[in-house]
């Protein structure tokens, strides 16, 4: 199989119909950066259900794919930070919805992880703590290790600054944050940019994700909150 291929481009609504009711789905971004906020937005306005949603946090009730909380569409999250979108924290409590709360460090290493193949991460990160409950422990050299599994999704939804047309990825900033590393860790990659240059006009020395991770490109909408990226 060739590595360069052109990838499609297409309108946020018809590449998240590639997502289908209980789908797990990885959504970039660390509080208001890095959300890819187009396909999010498409995502509620298509009512997809019963998601599991792997996200560093749930940014806020109206903002991003905290708006995918208060639709009633996630069954279950996985994530770092919970405590700015109100619904995650009464939904778990109501039991409407599971909650797994992951360290961050540890959160990002599982979806490494994922991408890569490996069979999960050792950290002492939660040792001796309610974290480590239900979870394998090992010894290594007189020292106890949780064994953190690897962690994948169905699908990632990423925000990107820049493709070229192969697909291959440059972030701006912050922006970048967990994005490279869910680009990794998904069947299915649909990256949203700012802009989709011709081939040869993104150096390869700025390249982050290449192009034979993702499988759609959506250009960035003009929505209020796409514009805040």
């Amino acid at each position: 199989m060739p590595t360069s291929v052109i990838k499609p481009v297409m309108s946020a609504e018809e590449a998240v119909k590639r997502i289908t009711d209980g789908s797990s789905v990885m959504i970039g971004g660390f509080n208001y950066g890095g959300i890819p906020y187009t396909l999010v937005e498409a995502l509620v306005d298509a009512g997809t259900k019963d998601l599991w949603l792997i996200s560093n946090d749930t940014a806020y009730d109206d903002v991003g794919h905290g708006r995918l909380v208060v639709n009633g569409q996630v069954k279950k999250v996985t994530a770092s930070h919970v405590g700015l979108n109100k619904s995650t924290q009464r939904l778990f409590n109501e039991k409407k919805m599971e909650l797994e709360l992951v360290p961050q460090g540890t959160f990002v290493e599982r979806i490494r992880a994922g991408g890569f193949g490996l069979g999960g991460v050792l950290t002492p990160t939660g040792v001796g703590t309610v974290h480590e409950e239900g979870k394998q422990v090992i010894e290594v050299e007189e020292k106890r290790y949780i064994l953190e599994l690897p962690l994948r999704a169905d699908v990632a939804l990423i925000r990107a600054y820049r493709a070229d047309r192969y697909g291959n990825l440059v972030y701006f900033g912050t922006n970048r944050n967990f994005n490279p590393a869910m680009a990794t860790a998904a069947d299915l990659v649909i990256a949203e940019v700012d802009a989709i240059l011709e081939i040869g006009q993104i150096n390869p020395n700025d390249v982050v994700t290449p192009g034979i991770l993702v499988d759609i490109l959506v250009l960035k909408g003009d929505s209020y909150y796409a514009s805040r990226t």
